[in-house]
């Protein structure tokens, strides 16, 4: 069982981009692209945009007669293309060598794709229980995606600990019940269980 501050899980639910790696560099660069494309305020957008599915950045910023489902796959295939530097978050890989593979999972709003290329350009493993942005039909800050990590491992989400870094990634730690870790300085630490800055 793992042990976080002295204190046991049943599993740790991890994010991804923010949370196991820092890739704000490479999507900046790429929303920012999509932003001068299509006469966006690329500001309003990055203010927003992390950790929620890419789809549903666009659909919020689509402006009139955008095909979505179009605009979303030329994300990605950008995200997909532009690994240059993504780094992990400091002692991520020690805590993950730690864990049990029924004891881990993550929980990413990125495709599938383009979580396993960030994944392998830093160097860690694709978990048994890996929940991307196709496995879900409500992406964060709704709670469909930690429940469905616990529900895969096969324990209750309100005995888990969720490590997250953005608004709606924390929102959707607290609406499946579970405690939450906040890595990193985007949301105020009180919203958490604990505020950490790495895994050191």
């Amino acid at each position: 069982m793992p042990s976080f501050y002295n204190t046991d899980y049943a599993a740790f639910l991890f994010d991804m981009d923010g949370t196991l790696l820092d890739s704000s560099a490479a999507v900046e660069r790429v929303w920012r692209r999509w932003c001068d494309r299509h006469g966006i305020d690329a500001e309003a957008l990055i203010a927003v945009c992390h950790g929620v599915r890419g789809e549903d950045t666009v659909r919020r910023f689509a402006t009139p007669g955008m095909d979505i489902e179009a605009e979303a796959a030329w994300l990605n295939a950008a995200e997909l293309a532009d690994v240059d530097g993504i780094v992990a978050i400091d002692g991520i890989h020690a805590l993950i060598e730690g864990l049990a593979p029924y004891e881990w999972a993550i929980v990413t709003s990125a495709p599938r794709n383009l979580a396993e290329v960030r994944l392998r350009a830093i160097g860690l493993p694709v978990p048994d229980v890996f929940v991307t942005a196709e496995d879900v039909t409500q992406g964060k800050p709704d709670p469909q995606g930690f429940r469905l990590a616990a529900e895969r491992l096969g324990v209750a989400a309100e005995d888990c600990l969720v490590f997250e870094d953005s608004p709606a990634g924390v929102a959707a730690g607290k609406a499946a019940g579970a405690a939450v870790a906040i890595v990193g300085p985007r949301v105020a630490a009180e919203e958490g269980t604990y505020a950490i800055t790495d895994y050191r």
